[in-house]
């Protein structure tokens, strides 16, 4: 059974372009060799905690289209546990972002790379996948293409799930060209990556943007979709739960899911809270705490100091996410994926990063993205504030967040934005394969990312 995918969004179609190797790999779709083992054996990583929610969507719906028992291995978190996955070692070991960041961590960096290679070879898999976190990922598969090369063995096909964002950096597009060396097919989050891909000579499908799977998991309902894509969480239940009088000003707090970026976001964000009190005597504060160990014990030994009363909300919790972000007048967030999710939740928010100075450098050089938030990206318009580096400061963070709190205009050029933001990031167009097998109809009425990612890794052939 050979298929092929082919990825329509309104009149452009998704074509695999013919790539040159010297090396073999398989050109059979990932499910076809599964069938000849009776069963099929997926190597997935993912390097994050963004990572851990993106793969075990995934999981759960390879499992759903595959007709084979799915076995996993790698490396994940909690949740991609949960799909069953057991991890090589703690997702938080390879968690860390930044290139001066990481020299700290070069050596254990270097040991979990090696661990996680052995351990594919030993696997043999019938399909390898990474989940963003370029850095381990495409050193992963490039030696694990090298390694099957050396050993004449052909290779399984390699998927990467979150294209890296070479649109924001200068010659960003040229690099993507040595990338077909090692990875196969790329599966895109944002509308304008799959044709940058394509043209570059690496296969790629957008999926749409995983985040939008937040209602589903949520259980809104279908309806809910037809209409607007926006989560309304119960915010008088959070208030009363945690005892938070009705007239306190509450604002959200997202420093990150890696520990080196909450231990440098967090300082700031206390002294921007000293700050604020003057202006809001009723503050309070809910801090969301990534499900990262070494993150969760080091907000628990600052928060004492905090300045204003303080509630932790787990991130292992969705639904009590989007109560302590509908309870919330504003979120501080720090640069990422969270800038998305308050659009989910139409709460305005602003914008704060800092880096080590080297990084910060570096991105100064070499960006050619006018903004850093998503949202003010697909737009191309600063309609989320952002406070960036020598800029990030607690003083300029308060005077966004006061102007944010109390301009209903402002606040209402966020929320009608969002709107426009969750309509780019929809999989417009439809996934389909020749033929379309009967029994797997049903299940793609619902094109969900984790869906189409699933469909395209288990039966898209390489021509």
């Amino acid at each position: 059974m050979l298929l092929r995918i082919i990825w329509m969004r309104k009149s452009n179609v998704c074509s695999v372009l013919p790539i040159k190797r010297s090396f073999s790999v398989s050109s059979m779709a990932a499910i076809d060799r599964a069938a000849k083992d009776g069963e099929l054996r997926v190597f997935i990583v993912a390097g994050e905690v963004s990572g851990d929610t993106i793969g075990s969507r995934l999981m759960a719906s390879m499992k759903k289209l595959s007709p084979f028992p799915v076995h996993f291995s790698g490396v994940g978190g909690s949740l991609m546990t949960k799909q069953g996955l057991e991890s090589l070692f703690p997702i938080e070991d390879i968690a860390v972002m930044g290139i001066w960041e990481l020299l700290p961590h070069l050596n254990k960096f270097r040991v979990r790379l090696k661990e996680t290679m052995e351990a594919a070879l030993l696997f043999h898999p019938h399909v390898v996948v990474t989940v963003d976190s370029k850095g381990f990922s495409f050193h992963l598969l490039k030696q694990l293409r090298a390694k099957f090369g050396q050993q004449g063995l052909v290779s399984p096909q390699h998927f990467h799930y979150v294209a890296p964002s070479f649109w924001a950096w200068k010659g960003g597009e040229t690099r993507l060209r040595g990338l077909s060396e090692f990875v196969d097919h790329v599966l895109c989050i944002l509308p304008f990556e799959g044709e940058v891909c394509r043209s570059n000579g690496l296969a790629a499908t957008f999926v749409g943007h995983p985040i939008l799977e937040d209602v589903l998991e949520l259980d809104l309902g279908k309806d809910k979709l037809e209409n607007v894509w926006k989560i309304e969480g119960h915010s008088e239940e959070f208030r009363s739960q945690f005892g938070i009088p009705s007239g306190a000003t509450i604002i959200t707090l997202l420093p990150g899911s890696r520990l080196q970026e909450v231990t440098r976001m967090l300082s700031i964000f206390l002294s921007t809270m000293k700050l604020l009190k003057q202006y809001f005597p009723e503050l309070v504060t809910l801090i969301h705490v990534a499900p990262n160990k070494h993150v969760e014990d080091y907000i628990r030994t600052v928060v004492h100091k905090w300045p204003v009363p303080v509630f932790l909300v787990a991130g292992g919790s969705l639904g009590m996410k989007y109560d302590a972000l509908c309870a919330s007048r504003v979120a501080l967030c720090t640069s990422g994926t969270v800038a998305v999710e308050m659009q989910m939740a139409r709460l305005p928010c602003v914008v704060a990063y800092r880096a080590h100075f080297l990084t910060e450098w570096l991105i100064r050089y070499k960006a050619k993205a006018s903004y850093m938030s998503l949202p003010n990206i697909l737009l191309d318009s600063p309609i989320i504030p952002e406070a960036l580096f020598k800029d990030c400061t607690p003083w300029k963070l308060a005077s966004m967040l006061v102007k944010l709190i109390q301009d209903e205009a402002l606040r209402e050029k966020q929320i009608a934005s969002a709107n426009k933001v969750i309509e780019l990031l929809l999989p417009s167009g439809r996934t389909t394969c020749n033929p379309t097998p009967k029994e797997l109809e049903p299940t793609l009425l619902n094109h969900t990312p984790s869906m189409i990612a699933a469909f395209t890794i288990l039966y898209s052939v390489r021509t």
